[in-house]
């Protein structure tokens, strides 16, 4: 199974030039640790990315929920963060639309996300159109390679997404092998035999907590990524709750790769 390779092999032949590069970063960093700032202050929101990149291959963002946004004050100096501190940029916007929607979406209005974010995800509910409208826009934006992910699984609490609609995502995920990089979801997924060589992000990743009173559950590092994951995201748990982001930070790093050791070992 290609999830018992290492990072470094898998980058050498993985066909998306996206994950060709996380996977680079994360050897070079030695941290499948992503962090997601979902605060609602630029300043917060900056300042944490500060303290926690260096201990991080990537950054999740929901750009939406900051009040203050501009991309002067905003993304321009997240990008000035990613070159300095050596990670990618996700943001979470889980596109859901049809194709010519989505494509607009992902280009244009305030935040024009293809411009700055690495990678971005989608759910597969419209069907294949979704992966088709995001790729368009992505080559008419600018010239630097973007990935997408699809959400084939959710950390939620009685979430719909499982069963046949996971699988069928999985289908619309094949359509395409430089631009899907992989999955948002909870466990390995399938593809090996016909030459996909997936990245398998987990959200609800905690050391400490188990779950919060609006649904969501959390499983340990150790779990997730021996059962596939090769990313995995960590909000509340770094920055949440008093936490010293930095402390946390290395503290995610470290359990992130010793589990990922443990799994090529075996």
């Amino acid at each position: 199974m290609n999830y018992t390779k290492s990072y470094q092999e898998r980058s050498k032949t993985n066909q998306c030039p996206v994950t060709s590069r996380l996977f680079q970063i994360i050897e070079q960093k030695q941290s499948n640790l992503c962090a997601s700032i979902d605060v609602r202050s630029t300043k917060e929101f900056l300042e944490l990315i500060e303290k926690l990149g260096p201990y991080i291959c990537l950054v999740k963002t929901h750009i939406d929920i900051i009040d203050d946004f501009s991309y002067e004050n905003t993304i321009l100096p997240l990008i000035e963060l990613s070159k300095k501190h050596n990670f990618l940029i996700f943001e979470d916007r889980k596109f859901a639309d049809i194709g010519n929607t989505v494509k607009h979406q992902y280009v244009g209005g305030v935040y024009k996300i293809a411009e700055w974010a690495d990678i971005t995800n989608a759910h597969g509910v419209t069907g294949t159109g979704v992966v088709q409208g995001l790729k368009d826009g992505a080559k008419e934006t600018t010239g630097n390679p973007r990935g997408l992910l699809m959400l084939a699984e959710l950390s939620s609490k009685g979430s719909l997404a499982y069963g046949e609609y996971s699988a069928k995502t999985v289908e619309i995920a094949k359509t395409d092998k430089e631009f899907v990089m992989g999955f948002i979801a909870q466990n390995h997924m399938s593809g090996e035999d016909e030459g996909f060589d997936w990245v398998i992000m987990t959200p609800g990743v905690g050391l400490d907590d188990k779950g919060d009173n609006l649904g969501q559950q959390y499983r340990t590092v150790d779990e997730v990524v021996s059962t596939g994951t090769d990313v995995i995201i960590v909000g509340r748990g770094l920055f949440g709750k008093g936490r010293d982001p930095v402390e946390q930070g290395k503290r995610y790093k470290e359990a992130g790769w010793n589990a990922y050791l443990k799994r090529i070992s075996k």
